[in-house]
């Protein structure tokens, strides 16, 4: 999926989609804002939360009506304004009039000096009685000017106190008091297969109530790497964005933010964040201004068995180690290319979409215990956390062709000095072609041959020897542009 938005008019309402080899992810225009965990008792007044259920003969059903009820006072209905900005005049030729069919009869009209200001819809929900309203920040990106309309019409013009565009979730306030408030519920409890609610103005229409069950939880998505996206199969569609998503028993336990869809409507997959990432992202930017998160200066890859095997370890838990910039965090503390993250501070990483997530939460300049797997022992490093900085767009990514040699089926050769100065390697070899087991790895000319199964490659001859002495699996990491990866290569 790649969230890039794509803005277009319906029923005054803008509707975000991303394109992505056929398929668009649409960010639902609603809010939904709830405070973070520690700040939740504080932001709302306790209430006793009770499972919301209807007795239907011999079967047992959560109680829609009851829930819709109570939590819809606090959804509310958000519409922005744009202010497009003057229009790019043309050279116009000489002449009053000139093009103008009707210039004879009405004289030459002028073009307006400035385009009108668009439109956009959302949803948000309340999160404290005081006006804190919780919605994305795809809805609000932009905005000049954003309107609150609560479930009893009243409107409201409301200040966006922050935006944080890595989790997608904005925090409004607006003047008023003694607001209804959602209660916020835990998605760490959530099971996949229970049932959930939405509650949005999809297409423009106000509280709507959709429902669903959990699909999956902790989804990671594209260029999505620090939300652990709740799945549904909840009918979100354009204008639900930054609505909350609810259990049975009237909880929050989310903001409904995206759709994959093939045609800008809803088809089965939406995903909404979580509601412990949403309030913490809340609390900060009430408390600071800004979002801080945690970095280790390391980038990993996902663990396949034919790696594992590679490395020696039982099963393919954890997450690889691809690149590790030069002095950064993850280098100071000793880790190193080919280190599996096995935990994280005690707890397991399953897969390295698991890590990004759990990385962000650290508190930088705090220390984190990272258990790693290295020449087939287990090794405990301690890493100083450094602040993530904005995200900024990664580097363009060389085009290299497709491309034959030995068991490995590569044509190799020594870099030249100039190559090593530009690609900041003291080693390593330029793949010239690629066929046989490489080829079917992935493995392109241009590619750089920098180690394997751990050990640093300086020749040709040193990588004929490794690949025979191999098994049936060898791991290569090589450099591709700027970028460094393992790549599991099975020999024949």
């Amino acid at each position: 999926m790649d969230p890039t938005p794509l803005r277009q008019s319906l029923i005054g309402l803008a509707v975000v989609a991303i394109l992505a080899t056929g398929v668009t992810l649409y960010r639902h225009q609603s809010t939904l804002n709830p405070p973070a965990p520690e700040a939740s008792a504080q932001s709302v007044a306790p209430m006793e939360s009770v499972p919301l259920v209807a007795q239907t003969g011999d079967t047992t059903l959560a109680d829609f009506a009851a829930i819709a009820a109570n939590s819809g006072p606090a959804v509310v209905n958000i519409s922005t304004s744009h202010d497009p900005g003057p229009i790019e005049k043309e050279d116009e030729p000489a002449g009053p009039g000139y093009g103008d069919p009707f210039a004879p009869f009405f004289g030459p009209q002028s073009p307006p000096e400035n385009e009108p200001p668009s439109q956009g819809m959302g949803s948000g929900f309340i999160v404290r009685p005081d006006g804190v309203i919780l919605t994305n920040a795809h809805v609000v990106d932009g905005a000049t000017e954003v309107t609150v309309k609560l479930a009893d019409r009243r409107e409201f013009t409301a200040k966006v106190v922050g935006a944080d565009k890595l989790t997608d979730t904005a925090v409004l306030k607006i003047d008023a008091q003694n607001l209804p408030a959602v209660r916020v519920g835990s998605p760490a409890d959530t099971r996949v297969g229970e049932w959930v609610l939405a509650i949005g103005s999809p297409f423009g229409f106000e509280n709507t109530v959709t429902a669903g069950i959990v699909s999956a939880k902790s989804r990671s998505l594209p260029e999505e790497g620090y939300v652990p996206f709740i799945q549904t199969d909840v009918a979100v569609n354009p204008g639900n964005s930054g609505g909350p998503l609810l259990n049975t028993r009237g909880e929050v336990i989310g903001i409904n933010s995206q759709i994959y869809s093939r045609t800008g409507g809803y088809q089965g997959l939406s995903f909404a964040i979580p509601i412990d990432v949403a309030l913490n992202v809340e609390q900060q930017l009430l408390e600071k201004g800004r979002v801080s998160r945690g970095k280790l200066g390391i980038a990993v890859q996902d663990l396949t068995q034919s790696l594992a095997e590679s490395f020696g370890l039982p099963n393919p838990n954890g997450a690889l180690v691809g690149m590790v910039p030069p002095d950064g965090p993850g280098a100071k503390a000793g880790v190193q290319p080919g280190d599996v993250i096995l935990e994280l501070n005690g707890k397991p990483v399953r897969d390295s979409r698991e890590l990004p997530p759990k990385v962000a939460d650290l508190t930088p300049g705090s220390e984190a215990m990272l258990k790693v797997w290295r020449d087939k022992n287990a090794l405990e490093l301690k890493v100083l956390v450094a602040e993530l900085e904005e995200k900024s767009a990664p580097p363009a990514e060389k085009d290299v062709e497709k491309a034959d040699h030995g068991r490995l089926g590569l044509a190799v050769r020594p870099l030249t000095p100039d190559e090593q100065k530009s690609l900041q390697v003291q080693s390593g070899l330029m793949v010239e072609k690629a066929s046989g087991p490489s080829a079917k790895a992935g493995i392109h000319k241009g590619d750089i041959v920098l180690a394997v199964n751990g050990q640093s490659i300086t020749d040709a001859a040193q990588l004929l020897e490794l690949s025979q002495r191999a098994g049936k699996h060898l791991a290569l990491l090589i450099q591709r542009g700027s970028n460094t990866l393992f790549v599991p290569v099975q020999l024949d």
